[in-house]
């Protein structure tokens, strides 16, 4: 059984924030550092300080002959079961670092000249330069350095879905920037069949990490060593019996440059403009910068059939007071499928003002194009947080519930919202109100009905989910003419 299942959310993988494992087996996904480093999000960033900090400290140790600090460090690594991630047969049994493991990490780093002279500066680079550390061991690793913002991220979670969190056990190890020491504490965590266990959020993950020794070998090196030999016309240059010239063959190249780490690493220090090229290739290309598709953590999963049934199920809940939870857990999983991965991280009765104010949902805005991105970066709305309110109401929305989702705006947490409701009589009239609130400068929210979102769940079964952009920005730009 799934998390959800075992802790009756009521919601599938699309409708999560979180990798939805099963604690009986591990999930063959990987916390990806490098993915982690592209992004601009307020706990992506957080985690991203604790993972430099703790490998540019271990290297500084070892490039200053201080083998018992790094020893010491290297050491405090543990392999962590809780995630339930990576690639153990059967139950979890973990494959990072530790015990020996951590010793020959040790002494796979001190041994390495990529580490030496400076080559290697980021935890996800050790898959193309450092033998013996791959895609499992560097998730582990980064694993271990971030287990105090994932327990922050798994406790939140369970608040969001009403999991009640019982009993205090020893947190793991945890890398701590400011004693630059590992840590451990007493924490709060879900627990199954007397195993702890810590949520991951899915736009972390990866089938496969980013920098990948065999692929930057495979594509990158031979391909830059064919045209080199080719435009030197070295003796590995095929000459055809037409007299035309060809470049060597990638088997004649891996025949006389052989794969191996080292000579990965040894290129990579001649060619230095290789690996940036190639760094920034995986930083730029689509789907690159972390977040999977739906489908991708489950292959028979069918996105238009999912939204189907989403849009037949949005009209069984009645309105009014009694279904107001239903409603609002409802919408929660709906807006998580349809606006991955731009909208994140979800918060439900976020309290503002010192606890005066309540906001029924809100999300991390960790678009990097379409509507979320333009609205900061073309229009300069502070949209770090979208707020959204949730009326399970039988009567129209009028002024004030307007007012109710313009007052939590603010400058540091956003001036961007939805207003959800079910249904209206007057639709031009509530645009015109949420258009008001924008002319004043009270912020910008979007009305969303159920006819609104029914029309979005359509465009996502019929193949169209890029369309649901162009809707949204037809909205605001009602609010802003």
């Amino acid at each position: 059984m799934r998390f959800s299942e075992i802790f009756g959310i009521g919601l599938e993988q699309p409708q999560l924030d979180f990798v939805d494992i099963e604690p009986e087996r591990d999930t063959p996904l990987f916390i990806d550092p490098f993915a982690i480093s592209l992004k601009g999000d307020a706990w992506s960033e957080i985690c991203h300080q604790h993972i430099t900090h703790f490998f540019q400290t271990a290297l500084d140790h070892i490039r200053a002959g201080r083998d018992l600090q790094a020893r010491q460090m290297l050491n405090g690594l543990s392999e962590p079961n809780e995630t339930c991630l990576g690639m153990s047969q059967g139950a979890p049994a973990g494959r990072g670092v530790g015990g020996r493991q951590a010793f020959d990490l040790y002494e796979s780093l001190a041994a390495s000249q990529a580490a030496q002279n400076g080559l290697l500066e980021e935890l996800a680079e050790c898959d193309l330069f450092i033998p013996g550390i791959g895609s499992d061991k560097i998730s582990d690793i980064t694993t271990n350095i971030i287990r105090r913002p994932l327990i922050e991220y798994t406790q939140q979670q369970c608040a969001l879905h009403g999991i009640r969190l019982n009993g205090d056990f020893p947190s793991g190890r945890f890398w701590d920037m400011d004693s630059g020491a590992w840590r451990q504490e007493y924490v709060r965590l879900p627990v199954v069949a007397q195993q702890r266990l810590i949520l991951v959020p899915k736009y972390t993950v990866r089938r496969k990490m980013a920098l990948d020794s065999q692929e930057f070998y495979s594509h990158h090196i031979l391909n830059f060593i064919q045209e080199d030999e080719f435009s030197r016309q070295s003796p590995l240059v095929r000459i055809l019996a037409s007299g035309e010239r060809r470049p060597p063959t990638k088997k004649a190249l891996k025949e006389r440059f052989p794969f191996s780490k080292d000579f990965v690493a040894r290129f990579s220090e001649q060619h230095p403009k290789v690996l940036e090229g190639y760094k920034q290739f995986y930083a730029e290309i689509e789907g690159a910068r972390g977040p999977l598709k739906h489908q991708d953590f489950d292959d028979e999963f069918d996105e238009a059939v999912f939204a189907r049934a989403l849009a037949a199920a949005l009209p069984t809940i009645p309105p009014g007071n009694a279904a107001a939870d239903r409603y609002h857990t409802f919408i929660m999983g709906t807006l998580e499928f349809i606006f991955w991965p731009n909208l994140i991280y979800p918060k439900k009765e976020h309290e503002v003002h010192e606890g005066r104010k309540r906001i029924d949902l809100t999300y991390t805005n960790a678009a990097q194009d379409g509507f979320f991105w333009r609205a900061h970066t073309a229009h300069n709305i502070a949209s770090r947080l979208i707020m959204v309110e949730c009326k399970n109401y039988s009567k129209d929305p009028a002024n004030p519930e307007v007012d109710q989702l313009s007052g939590r705006f603010g400058a540091n947490r956003g001036q961007l919202g939805m207003l959800l409701y079910r249904t209206v009589d007057d639709y031009d009239r509530l645009c015109a109100r949420c258009r008001d609130t924008a002319q004043d400068g009270r912020g910008y929210m979007i009305a969303l009905g159920d006819a609104q979102l029914i029309e979005f769940l359509g465009l996502i079964s019929d193949g169209q989910r890029a369309a649901i952009d162009a809707r949204l920005q037809t909205a605001f730009n009602h609010l802003i003419d």
